[in-house]
């Protein structure tokens, strides 16, 4: 893993991921099976875009992603106390070899990773009911495990008024070769688009 020490959201964060698949989008380029995704062509095509302009694609962000990111130092608190462990917040975070990477929620020790979500109520009460990984989020948490070469990873459903969820995600070894296959040729898609278009 290639750490780029900067804080998440900042000017050099938003540089360090132009152009680069990021794990809260691997599940654009790879589905929860493990194939090749229907939307990876058009995610590459605006990975190559940001290599050509320099320029960061706009997400929107509803109101409870904003209120997401806000309760996100509550939840950690909170997950700090319930484990009794330090969460180390780091910036981007680069896969060895490939421009592929993720930004981590936090780091535990030198074996887990966090990722936090606060998600609306009723939500929040559906992965409650659940108790395990969402599905949606299988790429996002293997792709973490992927790049930091970490052994597991808590994920957090958080909201400030119940119960907080927490799962620990062990790797998928089999998953992580097909996301790893798949990002290889993303990856080269890319630089290779970049290379055949670039002025």
């Amino acid at each position: 893993m290639r750490l780029i020490d900067c804080e998440q959201g900042s000017d050099e964060w938003i540089a360090a991921r132009l152009g680069v698949p990021s794990a809260s989008m691997f599940g654009k380029i790879i589905t929860t099976q493990g194939k090749w995704s229907t939307q990876a062509d058009a995610y590459i095509n605006q990975l190559v875009a940001e290599k050509l302009t320099g320029e960061q694609t706009y997400v929107y962000q509803n109101e409870h992603m904003a209120r997401g990111t806000e309760l996100e130092p509550e939840a950690r608190a909170m997950y700090e106390f319930i484990k009794e462990v330090e969460v180390n917040e780091v910036g981007f975070c680069l896969h060895d070899t490939l421009n592929a990477g993720c930004s981590p929620d936090g780091l535990i020790a030198e074996d887990g990773g966090l990722e936090i979500k606060c998600p609306a109520p009723a939500t929040h009460v559906e992965y409650l009911k659940a108790g395990v990984l969402p599905s949606k989020y299988k790429q996002q948490v293997m792709g973490c495990l992927w790049i930091t070469g970490r052994e597991w990873w808590d994920f957090v459903s958080y909201h400030p008024t119940m119960k907080t969820l927490i799962v620990r995600v062990e790797r998928d070894e089999e998953y992580i070769t097909a996301l790893e296959n798949c990002m290889t040729q993303a990856v080269h898609l890319i630089a290779q688009n970049v290379q055949k278009f670039f002025n």
